[in-house]
């Protein structure tokens, strides 16, 4: 039996990428997002998501923060639940 038995290989952040933790659902495809650099940031969800992949409170997500404007950012991906255990579990994310 080994420790990664049960570890599977998830989507890790490019380099302007960051892992963020939904907090609060705004509407009109904006939800409000914690990200693990400490930054509060308004995300967009965008059109090739919107009606696909369902975005909830406390879900981990991967945002690209916006250049010119630091306190926006694009979510660009959506993780399962048990990947987002298993993000928790190895460290990535702190609550």
């Amino acid at each position: 039996m080994s420790d990664n038995e049960g570890r599977k290989d998830l989507r890790m952040p490019d380099d302007d990428e960051v892992f963020a933790v939904v907090t609060n659902m705004l509407g009109a495809n904006r939800v409000k997002v914690r990200c693990m650099d400490g930054v509060e940031r308004t995300a967009r969800i965008p059109g090739k998501m919107q009606k696909r992949i369902w975005i909830r409170e406390d879900d981990v997500v991967l945002v690209s923060p916006w250049d010119w404007q630091d306190e926006k950012a694009d979510i660009t991906w959506r993780y399962e639940k048990q990947d987002a255990d298993q993000l928790r579990e190895e460290g990535h994310i702190q609550e």
